[in-house]
């Protein structure tokens, strides 16, 4: 009975360290899983049904020198790529109009070089109305890609509206 090969063993408990790093990368996991599951839909237009075809709407209609305006600016801008100047196209966005239940507005920025080096954007911008199945440009660069007839608001001679 002496102390020959009998060893008192210490239950083992993680260190303080080590659980607190768990419950921090537990707690990081649970907010990224609960900020997926309830991101607001402006962070994603497309879970909006009529945002959805919106979009659709813009980018399948009819253009003038191509089949579609999503075709009509891609060309455009492997036109100007080809020319070797500095060309992206950005983002297509969509959102809701406010006060109109099926009206939503959908832009795309194209950001182009210009002759000594400087950017310019053009911003192009359509009008939509869900219901109506209605495209409308909004923006001189939209309209330059409309099919002739189907100008934006305001035709040559048209007083702006009043509010």
């Amino acid at each position: 009975m002496g102390g020959t090969g009998d060893s008192i063993q210490k239950p083992r408990f993680p260190s303080l360290s080590k659980t607190i790093h768990y419950l921090v990368v537990g707690l990081l996991v649970a907010g990224g899983v609960a900020y997926w599951a309830l991101k607001p839909p402006v962070l994603n237009p497309m879970a909006d049904a009529g945002a959805a075809e919106a979009m659709a709407l813009v980018q399948t209609h009819q253009a003038r020198n191509a089949p579609t305006l999503l075709q009509a600016l891609t060309q455009r801008v492997q036109t100007i790529a080809a020319r070797g100047q500095g060309v992206r196209l950005g983002e297509w966005t969509v959102e809701a109009q406010k006060g109109r239940s099926q009206g939503y507005v959908v832009k795309v920025f194209v950001r182009e070089e210009g002759t000594i080096g400087q950017w310019f954007e053009r911003e192009y911008v359509w009008q939509v109305d869900v219901g109506k199945k209605s495209v409308v440009p909004i923006s001189m660069p939209a309209e330059d890609l409309m099919p002739f007839g189907e100008a934006g608001p305001l035709t040559q001679g048209d007083k702006p509206p009043t509010r």
